[in-house]
């Protein structure tokens, strides 16, 4: 049977999963983190229910993908290399380059490190674990999937930004979206538990974890989305801000003396949020601790709610009307208390919620009650899955150079 890796290769991490396709049954998962340190973290799940942990130093992603690739074959989940006929790799921003996601070769690495500007802090990461597992399976399908390819189906009304056209012309200055996998294999589940045809339907995709952004999908595709240029537009998030008036940053920068723009950006991404808000953490779980106490911490989670409900309630014009809302990712997974609030206070909407079935963290079900006539479904993001089956579909193209 053979088997194919997906990869979420970060910075300093590398976090995969290892599946039986077609079947897309995992046989083992697991993240190494730290990498380029002296502790490094290394963990393996494998044979459902054994792990195995341990704290090494590994220099680079390289000798992680070595160290992995392995610990494997001794682990007895693979019995060699060649068990393995293709890696899939998340990459996060495709910009207009890739509206799909692609088998890799010279020239998709060389695009993925040019649209680094897009996505610094990934994009660059993203192409390192691809190089990595490319010098040990040389042979193997690598694909890219790209988060920014689901939202290439946007009309111009809705990518492009309320500035002089000529700088999308010259610059491709645009809304690009990010989470587009998780948004896609959510929807694609939506309609499957609904069973209805995805065509016919009208689904608004809430991704909510440290990241967090909002989707607007008509017939399977991105109609619209709130990350915009990078994945620092759209909602309140745990360190990024979300959207403000531009104008405000040359304001800022002037009153607490940041000299760069490079700066001010940092603190948006890093500082902001949840975390600048309350002055305490990036965490909901900290925030919702104190927040009967501290008012900060109230008031971090209230604008964090707020920024959710003005989305999906734009969204629901621009779909000009909404079937279905979906929550997902960490937040949206497990936090029951802020999915029955959304929906109680979007009760215009015709939403009601089943107190009864929402009662309950990481498991896909209908959480609205049977009369409601948008159903709000919780469904646990897989894009590892997503992944895997484009690695499968885009096997037989398979050319390295």
């Amino acid at each position: 049977m053979v088997k194919t890796m997906a990869i979420n290769a970060g910075s300093s991490s590398l976090k995969w999963k290892l599946y039986d396709m077609p079947e897309e049954v995992v046989v083992a998962s697991g993240i190494i983190e730290r990498i380029g340190e002296k502790d490094s973290i290394f963990s393996i799940n494998y044979n459902e229910d054994k792990q195995l942990k341990s704290t090494v130093t590994i220099t680079d992603h390289e000798e992680a993908v070595q160290m992995l690739l392995k610990q494997l074959i001794e682990l007895s989940v693979l019995t060699g290399y060649d068990e393995i006929s293709g890696v899939g790799h998340r990459v996060a921003a495709g910009g207009e380059y890739f509206s799909d996601s692609v088998v890799v070769t010279a020239d998709v690495l060389q695009k993925i490190e040019l649209l680094s500007e897009l996505a610094p802090l990934h994009n660059p990461a993203n192409a390192t674990g691809i190089r990595a597992f490319k010098k040990i399976l040389p042979d193997i399908t690598s694909v890219a999937v790209f988060d920014t390819s689901f939202h290439q189906t946007m009309d111009k009304v809705h990518f492009l930004y309320s500035i002089p056209y000529e700088y999308y012309q010259k610059h491709n200055a645009r809304k690009y979206g990010y989470h587009g996998t998780s948004h896609k294999y959510v929807s694609l589940r939506a309609a499957e538990m609904l069973d209805r045809p995805i065509e016919d339907l009208k689904i608004i995709s809430c991704h909510l974890g440290n990241g967090a952004s909002i989707c607007a999908i008509k017939g399977g595709e991105s109609v619209d989305t709130s990350m915009g240029f990078t994945p620092l537009a759209g909602l309140t998030m745990g360190t990024r801000s979300g959207d403000v008036d531009v104008s405000l940053l040359p304001f800022i920068m002037e009153k607490e003396n940041i000299k760069t723009i490079a700066e001010m950006i940092e603190i948006l991404n890093s500082e902001s949020g949840l975390k600048g808000i309350s002055g305490i953490s990036n965490d909901m779980r900290d925030l919702k601790a104190v927040q009967a106490t501290d008012e900060r911490a109230s008031l971090a989670l209230e604008m964090f709610k707020d920024r959710i409900k003005k989305y999906i309630g734009s969204y629901a014009a621009t779909l000009n009307g909404v079937d279905a809302i979906v929550f997902t990712a960490g937040i949206g997974e497990n936090d029951i208390t802020l999915r029955k609030e959304i929906s109680e206070e979007l009760s215009f909407l015709g939403i009601e919620i089943d107190e009864e079935k929402n009662d309950c963290r990481g498991k896909e079900k209908i959480i609205s009650s049977e009369t409601s006539k948008v159903k709000v479904l919780l469904i646990p993001t897989d894009e590892e899955a997503m992944i895997a089956q484009d690695v499968e579909r885009l096997k037989e193209t398979s050319v390295y150079s």
